[in-house]
């Protein structure tokens, strides 16, 4: 559906200019914005989604008044005259037939069900600047007068302006008493160590040094809020008592037999070990044979995929806190560990119906984001990469890109959140036309992450060709991203223009808007082929990067990060992250 307007549209990535609709202007001409300012008291804001409409009786259904005919595609009210008429092509539009038939200045109608101006002549939705100002002024008065719901609004967020923490007097002979100062060690920031590989653990070293400097995660570990003495102290108490009401059977230190070991507990460890200022590399055997014990069926030498990994893992941390609390929290709220507290994230998806324009919305839970790479651009793009990527030479920096072309983060994140027409086979079933109708699907993100992690989908496994292959096209990543115009919010103000408006907790988070903005820390690759590869971190610290191939630590130029088969990439909001690289002086 096309529509007429008066200024410049953004149409499928290209700019044009449409000619103004000359029955608007004539009707303008006769009576000024006043009709437009007169609606503002017929009109009413309908959740779920904060559409206006005009307002009527519950009972009351608008029909034709031609036809009598309710259930047709769009009803429209002539604003001179209020005729009910319809408009439902290839039908004979008795819309078009009522303004054909009255004086001019009958051409302007209004949909009913959407509150948007139709010119029944053109035979299209118009734009008018001072209707559509009427349209806000109307949900704004809705807002202040209504007391129905109240309870039911998310409470918006205060918006504090950042400040660094500064110790008074006190605290400062408290830090400096009772800790060290993270500072550099043989010209290395503190805790960036080298992990021992156990046997093709690559895929394992390489998710728990991003995981290590994960900032929120850190600063959880240090701070000491997951205990693991006192956490074993008290799952040994409860071994030899009273389990959930049921005498346990007791147990070895390791957690007694058929029990499994807390996965928190190890990376408690494994903080201390890694920020003890220690540079010999550091071997987590305890921490691998505890996620053996959670996901039994990876427990093997052979390799594993890095982001099944990622994801067990956290599942294995939440699964501890759930039987601790002995009661369930929604993922998506991120209060449940510090696993989701740090990833935990809310997409929206939303399936529109082509035929009404009814939506059906879900919300998911998601820890990370996986996105597809861009269709193959050619060998222009090809040639392009490899020229413009240079590493000065190195050998880690070769540009594997067999399969031809460049992606980028922002490309796949925009193709992740484009609008999607389902196909035939994939109708659902409306509950407005009460038929299984085509659709159109559309992602966004509900709610962003402390730490967003976006999973390159490289590996492709083909059930029809019976096999699987390994996607070798360059990606570019940005060191900073700006997920606004990936949120909920920018997208349903894009779809709907400036008329979406809040209701029934569905607002835009306001901590979203101010929190937008990511920085990178940690790059995931992976170099070789599906079954022979080998998984290689880089870590963004003290503004400067570090490649972290299991034991060997190497400083290294952010040209070869750039050029690096990117599996993986982490980014923290930008409120959150430290530049290490000014160095703070003790007082």
């Amino acid at each position: 559906m096309s529509s007429k307007i008066n200024h410049h549209q953004h149409i499928n990535g290209h700019d044009s200019i449409h000619p103004p609709c000359p029955h608007l202007a004539d009707f303008r001409s006769r009576n000024g914005t006043k009709p437009f300012h007169l609606l503002q008291n017929c009109l009413r804001i309908k959740p779920p989604h904060g559409r206006a409409s005009i307002r009527r009786d519950p009972s009351e259904i608008p029909r034709c008044g031609a036809c009598g005919v309710s259930s047709v595609t769009r009803i429209y009210a002539c604003v001179t005259c209020a005729t009910i008429s319809c408009h439902a092509p290839p039908e004979p539009s008795h819309a078009a037939a009522h303004a054909a038939s009255m004086a001019p200045g009958h051409e302007i109608s209004v949909d009913v069900d959407r509150a948007e101006l139709f010119c029944c002549a053109c035979r299209d939705y118009v734009y008018d600047r001072d209707f559509d100002a009427a349209v806000v002024l109307s949900s704004k008065a809705n807002n202040i007068h209504s007391n129905v719901n109240s309870d039911n609004l998310r409470k918006k967020r205060r918006i504090v302006e950042y400040r660094p923490w500064l110790p008074d007097i006190q605290e400062r002979v408290l830090v400096n008493n009772n800790s060290s100062v993270l500072n550099f060690v043989e010209d290395r920031p503190w805790g960036l160590r080298g992990l021992n590989n156990l046997g093709n653990t690559c895929f394992m070293n390489s998710v728990l040094q991003a995981l290590l400097h994960t900032p929120p995660l850190r600063n959880y570990f240090l701070s000491d809020r997951h205990n693991r003495y006192y956490c074993q102290q008290k799952k040994s108490g409860n071994e030899n008592g009273v389990v959930g009401g049921k005498r346990s059977n007791g147990g070895d230190g390791n957690g007694g037999k058929g029990l499994r070991l807390c996965l928190a507990c190890d990376m408690d460890a494994m903080f201390s070990a890694v920020f003890s200022g220690n540079s010999v590399p550091y071997s987590p055997a305890k921490f691998l044979y505890s996620w053996w014990q959670h996901a039994a069926n990876l427990a093997s030498y052979e390799q594993q995929d890095a982001h099944e990994f990622f994801i067990s893992m956290l599942d294995g941390i939440h699964e501890k806190v759930e039987k601790d609390r002995h009661k369930t929290h929604g993922l998506g709220h991120g209060d449940c560990c510090i696993a989701h507290r740090v990833f935990s994230g809310i997409l929206r998806s939303d399936v529109m119906c082509t035929a009404c324009g009814f939506t059906s919305t879900k919300y998911d839970p998601c820890v990370d984001i996986s996105l597809d790479l861009e269709p193959y651009l050619g060998s222009s793009a090809k040639s392009m990469s490899l020229k413009t990527h240079s590493c000065n030479g190195e050998a880690d920096c070769t540009n594997s890109s067999q399969n031809g072309g460049i992606s980028t983060l922002i490309g796949c994140l925009d193709r992740f959140t484009r609008p999607e027409r389902l196909g035939s086979d994939q109708k659902f079933f409306c509950q407005q036309c009460q038929v299984r109708q085509e659709s159109l699907k559309q992602m966004s993100i509900r709610k962003l992450p402390l730490v967003s992690c976006f999973h390159i989908k490289r590996f492709e496994h083909s059930s029809i060709r019976k096999m699987s292959r390994k996607v070798d096209r360059y990606l570019q990543f940005p060191f900073s991203l700006d997920m606004a115009p990936y949120l909920s919010s920018s997208i349903l103000r894009s779809r709907f223009g400036n008329r979406i408006f809040p209701f029934d907790g569905d607002e835009a988070d306001a901590s979203n808007e101010i929190s937008s903005e990511f920085e990178l820390f940690a790059v995931v690759t992976h170099t070789g082929k599906l079954d022979s590869g080998h998984y290689v971190t880089y870590l963004r610290l003290s503004n400067q990067w570090y490649k972290c191939d299991d034991s060997w630590i190497t400083q290294v130029n952010e040209n070869i990060v750039r050029a690096a088969q990117g599996y993986m990439m982490f980014y923290v909001q930008k409120m959150l992250y430290y530049k290490a690289g000014e160095k703070q002086v003790p007082q």
